[in-house]
């Protein structure tokens, strides 16, 4: 299926490693211009040179997204660049561990600071540009919001906030032909969740898969990556306001059958 994604100028924070590296990936793949923003310098440019080498194009933007002109300083970076804005996905994030036992009101409204407010001030950003081109956003979120995981309130909140803001958005934004969805990512083994890991006990990761409906395995970041394409083209056309889960069932299956 051709996706129309060819020379479409797209937005990916958090684009350095993991799920945004897979999806810029993706994208690039498709034919999309990707916009890599993290502040990680290093593996962000990494991430180009691996877009590069299989014949994709895009730029990076170094960027610390806790800095309240975020938003306006990769919008100007794009646009030079560009001259354009056909897509945006909110990607970035932590989960930081700040839970009842452990947190403060600081270090609380640190964590939603860091893994939901950049969605604000980016999507606020790019929207003069997005109503030009009736460009879509695509938020990625965590199960966490639905399932709780026990001492990551922060976190948790940040990613109910992150689905909260794509039915609001996407409402807000009929009117001008601008989409607004999201991906809820369940178990897939990012750099992060593999530091995780290296701190359990080994048998864990197997107990995880069990638990995991179908095929019992960890959700691939292709597979994250490959529904982010197909809700940033046209062919998804009258899909808006929803929160698509990409996780093999291991939300809202029943656990009986594991």
């Amino acid at each position: 299926m051709n996706l129309n994604l060819k020379e479409k100028v797209i937005i990916v924070s958090g684009a350095a490693q993991g799920i945004g590296e897979a999806i810029a990936s993706q994208l690039s793949l498709e034919g999309a211009y990707v916009v890599l923003v993290d502040k990680n310098a290093e593996k962000l440019e990494s991430a180009l040179t691996t877009i590069q080498a299989a014949g994709g194009f895009g730029i990076c933007i170094v960027q610390d997204l806790l800095e309240t002109d975020c938003g306006k300083n990769i919008v100007e970076k794009t646009i030079e660049n560009f001259g354009r804005i056909d897509g945006l996905i909110n990607n970035a994030g932590v989960n930081d561990g700040i839970g009842l036992k452990n947190g403060t009101h600081e270090s609380f409204l640190e964590s939603i600071n860091r893994n939901v407010s950049h969605y604000y001030l980016l999507a606020q950003a790019v929207l003069p540009h997005l109503k030009k081109t009736k460009g879509p956003v695509l938020n990625i979120s965590s199960k966490v919001a639905e399932t709780g995981q026990g001492g990551t309130s922060g976190y948790a909140a940040a990613n109910g906030a992150r689905n909260a803001l794509t039915r609001e958005w996407a409402l807000e934004l009929a009117p001008y032909g601008i989409r607004v969805n999201a991906i809820i990512v369940a178990e897939v083994l990012t750099p992060m969740y593999e530091a995780w890991l290296e701190t359990q006990d080994l048998a864990i990761l197997e107990v995880i898969k069990s638990r995991i409906p179908l095929a019992k395995r960890f959700t691939e970041k292709a597979e994250i990556a490959n529904m982010a394409c197909f809700l940033m083209s046209n062919r998804s056309a009258h899909t808006t306001g929803q929160l698509i889960h990409v996780d093999g069932g291991y939300v809202h299956l029943d656990r009986k059958i594991t």
